[in-house]
Parts: structure tokens; C-alpha cells; sequence
């Protein structure tokens, strides 16, 4: 058995354009490791027993969830029958790349560890959608009115931390602006934007900004108005990323209180998707949310 040509093709462009660091490049090894296992017919608990480990072990390197260690990678393709050096030595380059920090390491202290794969997917992504209910998503917000969302989410930490959740979330936003920017969709609920978060200087500013990037080519806002009644997505926010990459699947992103659920089955994505499709089709338009805005600048 050896490894097939799209499967070395796509290793070379990841490894050429590691866009979306380490995350990304995880996630696209374990799906190459995923096929050849499937392919040669090994259970995950029968390849566990090869790197002497669980076939839970298996299920988190093939999903891209931890860090590979090279002993494994190499004891795995020994297992599945890849044994021409040079398609072995792509796997094992794969597997180092992959373990390089992203530029989010340095916040190691303020970032768990569950956000950290959002940060990879974001850098990945070409089209991220996402709907927020309580507050302006996190790539839109002023440093002022994220110091008052972080806050509220960790009111006894020292300033320092808030600090550094702040200029985290600030160097989060740098990729709106990067050459081949992802395009951001954004549905925001009209109850974040008149909660008055940080008071009133804070949103007046918070919402100037939103107006300010809503010209940018690659940013589409929409307000869902209270006029619209119920929303098919109200339990929570919903953020879906897309990528170019065809070995990464569409995945929805379920944030939580203290966790996050991460869904790239078939069937739960499109669910999403077709929510999102029907909050974007009852919000205001583009065109019409930047009127909305200019006019809620005004009430401030």
C-alpha cells in the first residue's frame, strides 16, 4: 500500500502555504492517516496497539485535535504499508510542521485550549459566517468595548489579564486585513447592539466601527431587528468556516461558557447552514444595516 497521488499533492500545498498554522496542518495529516487506515481495512484499536495507545488516541490524531509525535506517524505508515521513503519523509514533514507554534503560543496563559483550535480555523478559513446574539462578534469589536465583554466573563482577574485577553482578541482581528483575507458574514442580533456594554462612549465607538469596516470588500454585516420576531437560531451563537482546502470539511463552531463544540459531520452542517441561510434572508440587508446603524449612532 502506498499513499495516493492526491493524497501527496495535498500535502505538498499545505506544507507550501501553511495557511492556518499547525491546527490546519493536523487536521489534514489525520485525515490522510484516517484514509489509509480505512483503505488498508485496521481498526482504530488495532492501529491504538501499534503506537502503543488507545484507539481514542487514534480518533484525536485523525481529527486533528492533538500534536503528533514522529515515532507514531512513522510507526503508523509501517502499519498501513506506506514504505517508499520520499512519500514516507511527506507524512514525517507533515508531522513537524504541524507541531510548530502558531503566533497564539505566546498567549499561552490568557488561551484555552479548546479557543485555540477557533484561532487555526480562522486563519484557514475562506468564508466564516457566524451569528451573535448578546454581544458584537469577537472580530468586530473595539479594544474598549472587548476589555467590557472580557470583564464580565472574568470579572475577579487582575487588569494585566484582562490586558492580555484584550490584545489577543486585537491581534485575533489582524487576519480581516492579511493579503487573501477570509470574508466575514456577520448576523448580529439587534439586542447586542443596543445593550450598552461599557456604557455609552464604549458602544457609541463599538458602533462607528462597525460602520467604518462594513466598507470593506471582504465584510458583510446584517442586523436581525427585533421586528423580525423569533429566530431559528436563538439558543446561542453559530459560527461556520469554510476553507479552500478541499481535506478540510466544512465545521461549525459552538461556543460555550467554558468550552466548545467543534461539528463537521454532513448532516449537522448543513442543519446550521440552514439556519444561517434563513437568519441571513430575514435580517436586514447589507445595504440596510449599515442605515440601521447610522441611525442607532444617533440614540447614543
Amino acid at each position: 500500500m502506498s499513499a495516493q497521488p492526491e493524497h501527496a499533492s495535498s500535502m505538498r500545498r499545505v506544507l507550501d502555504q501553511p495557511r492556518g498554522g499547525p491546527t490546519v496542518l493536523r487536521i489534514v495529516l489525520g485525515t490522510h492517516l484516517r484514509r489509509l487506515r480505512e483503505s488498508c481495512g485496521i481498526t482504530r484499536e488495532a492501529a491504538g496497539e501499534a503506537i502503543r495507545g488507545s484507539h481514542a488516541k487514534i480518533s484525536r490524531l485523525e481529527l486533528g485535535r492533538v500534536g503528533y509525535k514522529e515515532r507514531d506517524v512513522a510507526d503508523l505508515l509501517t502499519l498501513y504499508g506506506v514504505r517508499e521513503a520520499a512519500q514516507r519523509e511527506e507524512f514525517l514533514s507533515l508531522a513537524r510542521h504541524a507541531n510548530t507554534p502558531g503566533w497564539w503560543h505566546k498567549y499561552g496563559d490568557v488561551l484555552p485550549s479548546w479557543f485555540e483550535t477557533l484561532l487555526g480555523l480562522e486563519e484557514a478559513a475562506s468564508i466564516i459566517r457566524t451569528y451573535e446574539v448578546q454581544f458584537v462578534p469577537g472580530l468586530l469589536q473595539t479594544a474598549d468595548y472587548a476589555r467590557a465583554v472580557t470583564m464580565l466573563g472574568h470579572a475577579s482577574a487582575p487588569e494585566i489579564e484582562i490586558e492580555r485577553r484584550v490584545s489577543l482578541r486585537m491581534r485575533r482581528q489582524q487576519l480581516l486585513a492579511q493579503p487573501a483575507a477570509p470574508k466575514l458574514w456577520a448576523v448580529i442580533d439587534e439586542a447586542a447592539l443596543r445593550r450598552p456594554l461599557g456604557g455609552v462612549a464604549v458602544m457609541r465607538a463599538q458602533i462607528q466601527h462597525l460602520l467604518d469596516i462594513a466598507e470593506q470588500p471582504n465584510i458583510t454585516l446584517q442586523v436581525a431587528p427585533f421586528r423580525i420576531g423569533g429566530l431559528a437560531a436563538a439558543g446561542g451563537p453559530v459560527t461556520i468556516l469554510r476553507f479552500l482546502e478541499p481535506d478540510l470539511p466544512d465545521i461549525v463552531y459552538l461556543e460555550q461558557l467554558t468550552s466548545a463544540l467543534y461539528l463537521d459531520k454532513r448532516t449537522e452542517v448543513e442543519a446550521y447552514k440552514l439556519v444561517m441561510d434563513r437568519l441571513c434572508a430575514s435580517a436586514e440587508t447589507h445595504q440596510s444595516t449599515t442605515a440601521f446603524l447610522t441611525d442607532l449612532l444617533k440614540e447614543f
